[in-house]
């Protein structure tokens, strides 16, 4: 629920970083000839399309709410993350698999190997600096989680969703350098093939673990286990609380809502009720900012 991060530059650091990197990679695989060198060119390029599309999800789910939508449209960042790691990381994976497995058939020697090591190396140097913006914004929340906690954990979809395309980035540029070095040391084109394929399932593997997680978040996902407790210790504290009965929450993108059912302590004065209720809420929406609705409902019993 921390608004410490800034999802939006680490989406800038990305497409900045993409952008440069998808034109010195195409030049390269029609100058070289490389499978390897295609299949990251279309994955630099599937990326840029990703953060174009993560932005316009931030922006839509921006929109004020209305008669038909009264909980707002943040869940729009959701189905948009979902399209990037189902659509777009897929069809790359998918492309690079079937262009290595051309290649494996129709063999085609490298031209100008060192150019495309040169390319490649260019690429990982850029794309380490966007993966190193984005640390930096995850460092912000993660709160001395290991980052495959955060990565299960984490409620904040764009910046999910960056780490592993970046991480993805990475792995698939080093994977393609090895693979034109290895088919330039030893003559055989198999390997650059080889490395192309290789990059397609690693896309396809990052986009089924993200899309696993913004699956949650589209069903409906709650504040993380920490922050759940952090609420209900906080509602205990309140010397208006009796008892708290349960405790609902739901993310709806950057927003929460909550809802709160509780036995408070005066039941017999209505204005004093209502006085009590408005004060427990004011003062929760100070404590957990991020909270957008917050309905309270007093009770003395457990039923639902």
């Amino acid at each position: 629920m921390s608004h410490g991060a800034d999802s939006t530059k680490a989406i800038y650091y990305a497409f900045s970083a993409n952008g440069a990197i998808a034109i010195t990679k195409y030049v390269a695989a029609v100058i070289t000839g490389s499978g390897s060198m295609l299949a990251e060119a279309v994955h630099s390029t599937a990326d840029c399309g990703n953060q174009l599309l993560l932005l316009l999800g931030m922006k839509r789910s921006k929109r004020p709410a209305s008669d038909r939508f009264p909980l707002g449209y943040g869940k729009e960042t959701y189905f948009w993350s979902f399209i990037v790691a189902l659509l777009l990381f897929s069809m790359g994976g998918l492309f690079s698999i079937y262009e290595g497995w051309h290649k494996l058939h129709e063999p085609e020697p490298l031209s100008y190997p060192m150019l495309a090591l040169g390319v490649l190396l260019f690429g990982i140097i850029v794309e380490g600096l966007s993966f190193a913006g984005c640390l930096r914004e995850i460092n912000k929340i993660r709160a001395g989680q290991n980052l495959w906690r955060w990565f299960r954990s984490t409620r904040e979809v764009e910046l999910l969703v960056i780490f592993g395309e970046d991480l993805a980035a990475l792995l698939g540029l080093s994977f393609a350098f090895l693979a034109v070095l290895a088919a330039w040391l030893t003559g055989d084109p198999m390997y650059d093939a080889l490395g192309s394929i290789g990059i397609g399932v690693l896309l396809i593997a990052v986009a089924f673990f993200i899309s696993v997680e913004v699956k949650s978040l589209l069903i409906g996902q709650g504040v993380s286990p920490d922050v759940h407790t952090d609420m209900l210790d906080f509602l205990n504290q309140q010397a208006t609380i009796k008892q708290i009965y349960n405790l609902r929450t739901l993310h709806m993108g950057a927003d929460v809502m909550v809802a709160i059912k509780a036995k408070l302590t005066e039941q017999q004065d209505a204005m004093k009720l209502i006085a009590d209720i408005n004060k427990v809420e004011a003062a929760f929406r100070v404590r957990f900012p991020a909270v957008a609705w917050c309905f309270f409902e007093p009770d003395n019993t457990d039923d639902d």
